[in-house]
């Protein structure tokens, strides 16, 4: 045990963080007070010597490695370690991953030299152009007859493999042993994929050096790279030593094994150490953490711990016999007040219920918005949707935790996507008549005028229909120079002053005129598709000057990027998306930050995907398969023209893979003062905490199961059993265990109620019979009246 390592234990809530960034501070004031003691002879007050001559720390340079478990904890702790020394010592705060990441980006030279790789920069991948790459290469030996043994579709079977690489790395396993580590995992494992392991681990093997060669580099590979060849390297450690005198790592329970490597190389360069640890907030155990193995670090350092909650809880008063209900069915317990049951019969009355009980709570000012949690083992889309519009209409804001939205469930995406369509050859296939009329209402927003040019051009407008109508020449003022050249309405009354804001966008085309004209004015074709102009309808009159207007000046914009592409004047999609933008989207308009959100995660795609484009072009080969059949096949499959490249692009978005969170990371104003609405992983990640809980569907089977958190194969990577099977009798220990530290972990988090909300039946007709069940019916039922049919 070594007095320079700190390990600080305690349940949630009880001030660990708040202890490591005390216990940095101590260090760096030991630092400064002994210089000055050192001056001015004042010996009064001695600090530790040994820390003393570790912990230099250069205000010009991070010497300081402070982790947390993900991104939120992250910003969260740099925040914390900045108030607390003033921002005088710089720190270098990243999660696992992201350490992990830079690490080998940086010393990808040195990699390059002991692996003898092309020298060629990497290329991160992300996981939708991971998996669709690994399809691609994979694609001639997962063949029909493989997927029928292996019981699933082919994304669903990829994805699982590739998870195998990721698992495996995490916890310090190289590629090559992946195959006899599974040998004697899924011999008795009945959700096995009925694969080979010799297969298995001759596909990722395959995978990783076709990735090397090429240098792409995923999150499984980075972390294989990391863990195999650069921290056993003996530069690379004495470059990490030397850089890094401090150690920060809070709640190492959700960190993956590789990171007590990393952890024991530091302390034995001379390195301090603080760790923070919560047996009972293991949130990413089926996503490559090791709490276990993590645990045994502690044996070198000095433990701490800290058993009171630095906040008030309900953990003291309720974990104890609602475990005690769960696990021994005892009957005639009740729960105390504090806890009160919403049951319904359908799940649509308890959804209304529950927003209304949030909605009269507020109202009378018991809770604030900000006081009040929604927590589901599962959140659907009808749960999501029901509980925001019902709590939005009472001015109730409603905060989603990470609300990862597919793109194309935005209009603007999809309307974007149409251009492309009508500007690159071969992509007729993928527009009909209902993205064309989409498109053209996308594509017809504009912003109404300010100041003096709305003036000028309200002086020019014709009265017609209680609105004004200007032509596209009326806007031409030179105080007003980004107004677009086309129609622009305002109300006739109360003009806008110089002062005042863009009002909001509006379509000019709207749905009902954008449908007549895809209807008439449409031509599909598989490599051309066209839009004549709008006298090809024969009532084109009946349209109206603003949609006419606005379709003429669409289908001329639409023309002239045609000819430059033809003329090839346009670098790459990604300008063209870029010009439809900055043309019709961001012309002087205030874009809402669902809308922003989706045009960055967009624009950023496009480059990944065709940087990756790039990158396979320059090189000659695509496979490292056995035979020149294979290799041939392979060619053809990845090295592709541009507008096939461009198809996929868009069947990529059209299949919701890439997502974008519309929200921002930290609201401000009213929006900070909103209800949070998570599931129990978003939850339990982001370590928050409130006065009243609302457990959803606490009837529900799935508050034991590990759901969408859990991986396929991550148990078999565990250091205590690695190789080991997983029997159903593991299955039920590790549900046990799960509610277990799922209770205590929220019951730890709120501080004045909880509302266990249980519905007879689920969404789908079935009765519910979860594990939370007897809570249920142990706990007094608010009285409430039955919600409207």
């Amino acid at each position: 045990m070594n007095s320079d390592f700190l390990w600080i234990t305690g349940p949630s809530r009880s001030g660990k963080t708040a202890r490591l960034v005390k216990q940095f501070c101590n260090w760096v004031l030991s630092e400064s007070g002994a210089k000055e003691s050192y001056y001015t002879k004042n010996r009064g007050q001695k600090n530790s010597e040994i820390i003393l001559k570790r912990l230099y720390l250069h205000q010009t340079e991070p010497g300081v490695l402070a982790l947390a478990a993900n991104d939120e904890n992250r910003r969260d702790l740099a925040d914390r370690i900045v108030t607390a020394t003033e921002g005088k010592y710089p720190v270098r705060c990243k999660t696992p991953l992201g350490f992990i990441q830079d690490e080998v980006i940086l010393f990808w030279p040195l990699l390059i030299e002991s692996l003898k790789l092309k020298a060629q920069f990497p290329v991160r991948l992300r996981p939708e152009t991971e998996q669709e790459l690994a399809t691609k290469l994979w694609r001639s030996q997962l063949d029909e007859e493989t997927l029928r043994r292996a019981g699933e579709n082919e994304y669903r079977l990829v994805r699982r493999i590739l998870d195998l690489l990721q698992l495996a790395a995490y916890s310090g396993t190289a590629c090559e042993r992946i195959g006899n580590v599974l040998v004697n995992a899924i011999a008795q494992d009945e959700n096995n994929i009925n694969l080979e392991p010799e297969f298995i681990g001759s596909l990722l093997v395959n995978w990783r050096n076709w990735c090397l060669q090429r240098g792409f580099l995923t999150y499984g590979i980075i972390t294989e790279l990391y863990g195999t060849y650069l921290l056993p390297n003996p530069i690379y450690q004495q470059q990490l030593t030397k850089r890094y005198q401090a150690l920060l790592a809070d709640d190492v329970q959700d960190y993956p094994a590789l990171s007590r490597h990393l952890f024991e190389l530091l302390l034995k360069g001379s390195a301090v150490a603080a760790f923070s640890y919560n047996p009972d907030s293991v949130v990413r155990l089926g996503l490559g953490a090791d709490p276990n193995y993590l645990e045994g670090l502690s044996t070198v350092c000095q433990q701490e711990t800290l058993t009171q909650p630095a906040f008030s809880c309900l953990s003291d008063s309720l974990t104890t016999p609602m475990l005690e209900l769960i696990t021994e069915q005892t009957f005639g317990l009740s729960l105390p007040q504090t806890v009160q049951a919403i049951q319904t019969t359908s799940r649509a009355q308890l959804l209304r219920q529950t927003g209304e009980v949030i909605v009269k709570a507020v109202k009378l000012g018991g809770v604030q918005p900000n006081e009040v949690a929604i927590i589901a083992p599962g959140l659907d889309a009808i749960a999501r949707y029901t509980l925001t519009e019902i709590l939005t209409k009472q001015n109730i804001p409603v905060q989603p935790l990470n609300d990862q939205r597919p793109l194309i469930s935005s209009p603007i995406i999809r309307g974007l996507l149409t251009v492309l369509a009508f500007v690159y050859p071969g992509l007729g296939r993928l527009v009909d008549r209902d993205a064309v009329a989409q498109m053209l209402v996308v594509l017809s927003r504009r912003v109404s005028p300010v100041g003096e040019a709305g003036e000028e051009i309200n002086s020019k407008f014709k009265i017609q229909n209680s609105k004004l109508e200007v032509s596209p020449s009326s806007s031409s003022s030179p105080s007003s120079p980004s107004l677009p050249h086309s129609l622009i309405s305002l109300p006739p009354s109360s003009p806008p002053s110089p002062s005042s804001p863009p009002s909001p966008s509006f379509p000019h085309i709207d749905p009902v005129r954008a449908g007549l004209i895809a209807d008439y004015c449409f031509v599909p074709h598989p490599d051309k598709p066209n839009l004549l102009p709008v006298t090809a309808f024969d009532r084109w009159d009946r349209l109206g000057y603003a949609a006419t207007t606005a379709y003429s000046e669409i289908l001329q914009w639409l023309e002239e990027q045609r000819a430059q592409q033809e003329m090839r004047l346009i670098p790459s999609p990604i300008s063209l998306l870029d010009r439809a933008i900055q043309r019709f989207l961001w012309n002087g308009s205030n874009l809402a930050y669902d809308q922003l959100a989706a045009l960055r995660e967009l624009l950023e795609t496009a480059q990944h995907y065709w940087e990756i484009d790039t990158r396979l072009r320059q090189t000659h080969t695509y496979t490292d398969t056995a035979t020149r059949e294979h290799k041939d096949a392979q060619r053809r499959n990845v090295s592709q023209s541009s507008h096939e490249t461009i198809a996929e692009f868009i069947q990529l978005l059209r299949r919701g893979t890439i997502t974008a969170n519309p929200y921002p990371v930290r609201p401000l104003g009213p929006q900070a003062n909103a209800v949070t609405l998570a599931t129990i992983f978003q939850y339990r990640s982001s370590r928050r905490s409130h006065r009243w809980h609302f457990w959803l569907d606490a009837g529900s089977p799935l508050w034991a199961k590990g759901g969408a958190a859990t991986l396929f194969g991550a148990p078999f990577f565990l250091q205590e059993r690695r190789g080991a099977p997983w029997t159903v009798e593991d299955e039920q220990s590790a549900e046990e265990q799960r509610l277990r530290t799922i209770l205590a972990d929220l019951l730890s988090r709120v501080s004045q109620r909880v509302y266990l909300c249980h519905s007879d039946l689920a969404v789908n007709g079935q009765e519910q019979l979860g594990p939370l069940l007897p809570l249920v019916h142990a706990c007094v039922a608010v009285v409430s009246e039955p919600a409207p049919v």
